[in-house]
């Protein structure tokens, strides 16, 4: 067995082992919190039509469920963080437990309306990660053949802002022949599978709410908060 000897490089006292009790907590009963977010302003917009069917799954799982409409939220760093939409949009996501993100595939990648969405939403807001440890799934809509690009970017962003990735995704190919004049999403093989997505969301974010800051509880802050600490302490006591 290893001993404490055997890492020179590492500071000890902020190593932690395992805690098989901390992955074990009592499970919350409130219905999970999810949030989803959209990237389009069209009027007949597929990825809203897929979100709010998302949402009506969502909700049918046991979800509390918010929509936010990005219309009038402006470009990051083209208002105050005061602007009423930007403050909107991070309460939203400090309120949820989980997030969906559903873009439509433009110029090979997710539209410039869902990455302001994203950019909007800080890694830190002073002690507070908005997104850290919240659960993720993506989507995507394309008008043409069935394409993975803005879920893989999706999936890049959501690891970049440290939410837990759910293994299932979403991407709807020719989605313009996928929802029906009342706006409901067909049956076919891409609903079925929107529908396993938002399922093996809300198991997820069940599994791991309780469990989230120890999911996120890594060494190398814990050594970074210390030193901190350390410096604040000496220079208090000159």
């Amino acid at each position: 067995m290893s001993e404490p000897s055997d890492f020179p490089a590492a500071v000890m006292p902020h190593i932690r082992l395992p805690d098989l009790n901390a992955l074990q907590p009592s499970f919350s009963t409130h219905r999970p919190r999810i949030l989803i977010l959209y990237g389009s302003l069209r009027d007949v917009s597929f990825s809203r039509l897929l979100a709010r069917e998302a949402g009506r799954l969502l909700e049918l799982f046991g979800a509390e469920v918010r929509i936010f409409d990005p219309s009038g939220l402006s470009l990051p760093d083209d208002a105050p963080v005061s602007h009423p939409k930007v403050q909107e949009l991070r309460a939203l996501s400090e309120w949820s437990e989980g997030q969906v993100w559903v873009s439509p595939e433009r110029h090979g990648t997710i539209t410039g309306i869902m990455k302001a969405q994203i950019d909007w939403i800080p890694l830190s807001l002073g002690a507070v990660r908005p997104t850290q440890g919240k659960t993720l799934a993506v989507m995507q809509v394309s008008g043409g053949s069935q394409s993975f690009n803005a879920v893989n970017t999706l999936r890049l962003l959501g690891r970049w802002m440290r939410m837990i990735t759910i293994p299932n995704q979403s991407s709807v190919a020719k989605a313009f022949q996928e929802f029906g004049p009342d706006g409901r999403m067909k049956p076919s093989a891409y609903y079925d599978r929107v529908v396993d997505v938002c399922e093996e969301l809300i198991k997820f974010t069940l599994l791991t709410r309780g469990c989230s800051a120890y999911l996120t509880d890594r060494y190398s802050e814990r050594k970074e908060a210390a030193e901190k600490l350390e410096q604040r302490t000496s220079l208090s006591a000159i």
